[in-house]
């Protein structure tokens, strides 16, 4: 296996790079990048597969995809609502993230994401490789959940040890993804236990889609209300629904430090991956 230049390693595929840099999002950069009106330096691409580099000259109808380059990367707090879709558009005309957010924000890429009935703190940034490094992390990320009936017995064991589910109870409708594994959670609170309704506060490392829905869906039991409060240290606290904030000082350190870690990790992958060779 040859190693990677680093041109390699800052390449992305295409219709991320066009999401990323402009008012398409990634549905609409495939329909493009179909019709032909997508082109790298000249050619036009028809490839869905294609990767290109921050450098690429890509063009959309003709005009050239900017990239500012000028400006440092950004990382906002936003405190989603429930009922908005984290997408730059929908099929459906739901309301989107970017119909509440400032307009200064629309380049902005959403880190992972918090499906339609989910609320609570939503990551953006300006820049791809700050957005792939969290998304593709372990970091803690914590939920306030409120489900309907109690917590089981059997709930609490598959927390505390994980589990691997069948079937795709509490999952998208579309979804083909019937299986999935579950770690177990770095730690759950158990604020109320009723009858009816239960409410928990858990901190899990994974981000996948609908987890928790899935894992309480499992147990047969519906959850009601999903509000993220944390994100790798990063805290929603007081920000009010619908807004954003700046990171704060300590916040940016934290994410410095991290992403330096990240890139020690990666260097470490590269030279295991010559040793073995």
């Amino acid at each position: 296996m040859s190693r990677k230049t680093q041109s390699e390693e800052n390449q992305i595929r295409l219709n991320k790079f066009i999401s990323h840099n402009s008012r398409f999002s990634r549905r609409e950069a495939d329909e493009l990048i179909k019709q032909g009106k997508v082109s790298i330096d000249g050619k036009v691409i028809g490839d869905l597969s294609t990767k290109v580099s921050p450098t690429t000259v890509v063009k959309v109808n003709g005009r050239t995809v900017k990239v500012d380059y000028s400006r440092a990367s950004t990382v906002i707090v936003y405190n989603k609502l429930k009922g908005e879709i984290v997408s730059k558009k929908d099929p459906q005309g739901r309301r989107i993230i970017y119909d509440t957010i400032s307009s200064k924000f629309s380049h902005f890429i959403p880190i992972g994401r918090l499906d339609y009935a989910s609320e609570g703190l939503l990551l953006l940034t300006d820049d791809p490789k700050i957005a792939t490094a969290i998304m593709n992390s372990n970091l803690e990320r914590v939920y306030k959940i409120k489900i309907e009936g109690p917590v089981t017995k059997a709930m609490i064991t598959a927390m505390q040890n994980g589990v691997t589910i069948e079937g795709a109870e509490g999952a998208w409708e579309k979804t083909k993804i019937q299986d999935m594994e579950f770690a177990p959670f770095l730690g759950y609170q158990v604020q109320t236990n009723g009858e009816k309704f239960s409410k928990l506060k858990v901190a899990i490392t994974e981000g996948k889609n609908r987890e928790l829905r899935r894992f309480f869906g499992y147990f047969g039991s519906k959850v009601v209300d999903l509000k993220r409060v944390s994100f790798g240290g990063i805290n929603l606290n007081a920000l009010p629904s619908g807004k954003t904030r700046y990171l704060e000082s300590d916040e940016y350190e934290n994410l410095r430090l991290f992403l330096k870690d990240v890139e020690k990790e990666n260097k470490r992958k590269a030279n295991q991956t010559l040793e073995d060779e």
